[in-house]
């Protein structure tokens, strides 16, 4: 269950509260008339299954509440109520299909943004795992995967595309290319430093690597690994399953071919550079289609069960 907390101006409190009841799935419905001061008018909560809270947010927003009121929604982590079991089993669907458009595309607006904390973290785990190709360490790869928070543009990028949100498109783009130029630039400084101190040397980049040669080295698998984890990525931020994330960035190799490209760039090793973009560029490609693709599918199986969403009025 999810709660809902609005503001509503006192003209419309009425329509609000209509909606709510007409709506599949919502209960615990409060009204305290005057209690909101800034911005001023009435406070209604109500709690609502996930998978109608998209429909109900949809219609709050046609009556101008987040204009002119406010609305915030929280998820309830335990909820002891019989009505709440029965709104959730009037509701269709299961909460874990349920996709809030609203959250995901505010969540990865904030993913998208090209901060210094966001260039830092690609720059580091770009440098990690430069340290990780060197050595042929998988598990220093594996961390510097961890780590890259390459996934959130990505995630942006295709929520744009379904959405039409041109400016989340950008905004996903610029923080995508720049990031990783950013990074690679760094590493590249990185491994210039490292080659300087002695502990990184151009025998170490041209050695058999059997952990690592994958990443200059691109094949189909890349491109399905890619295609495979950006649906799991995508399905694990609509369904709220985060854990699954994790998973997501250990299984393609954007960051460590970026790492390795840098790596071979200053060591003019541009056959290594060029089979590693390829990489980087595969796995890139593969992750956007596949989150575009799985948004599209998942609107599209949405929208067929939206006109389930309403129930009569009146009923609590």
């Amino acid at each position: 269950m999810l709660h809902l907390r609005l503001i509503v101006p006192p003209d419309r409190t009425e329509r609000v509260v209509d909606t709510i009841e007409k709506t599949v799935g919502t209960t615990h419905l409060v009204v305290l008339a005057g209690a909101a001061r800034h911005p001023s008018g009435d406070l209604v909560m109500c709690d609502v299954a996930r998978e109608a809270c998209d429909e109900l947010i949809g219609h709050l927003r046609e009556l101008g509440l987040d204009r002119d009121g406010a609305i915030s929604v929280e998820s309830i982590d335990l909820s002891l109520s019989k009505r709440a079991d029965e709104a959730e089993a009037e509701a269709p669907g299961e909460p874990a299909d349920a996709v809030l458009w609203e959250q995901l595309t505010d969540a990865t607006h904030e993913e998208s943004t090209l901060s210094v904390t966001y260039l830092a973290f690609l720059t580091l785990a770009t440098m990690i795992a430069a340290c990780g190709v060197v050595l042929d360490n998988a598990i220093l790869i594996v961390g510097a995967m961890a780590v890259g928070p390459e996934f959130g543009p990505l995630a942006g990028f295709s929520t744009a595309v379904v959405q039409r949100l041109p400016r989340l498109a950008v905004r996903s783009l610029v923080a995508l290319i720049v990031g990783f130029v950013v990074a690679m630039a760094a590493t590249v400084a990185f491994s210039v430093f490292m080659n300087g101190i002695g502990l990184f040397e151009f025998s170490m980049l041209g050695a058999d690597r059997p952990n690592t040669a994958f990443i200059y080295d691109p094949d189909l698998f890349s491109f399905v690994v890619a295609v495979l984890a950006g649906v799991a990525g995508t399905l694990s931020l609509t369904s709220a399953k985060s854990g699954a994330l994790v998973g997501v960035a250990i299984s393609v190799t954007t960051v460590p071919a970026g790492a390795n490209a840098a790596v071979a760039l200053s060591y003019d090793a541009y056959g290594q550079a060029w089979g590693s973009s390829l990489q980087l560029l595969l796995n890139l490609l593969g992750i956007i289609l596949a989150g575009t693709l799985t948004l599209f599918v998942q609107k599209w199986l949405w929208t067929r069960q939206r006109r389930a969403m309403r129930k009569p009025a009146g009923t609590a």
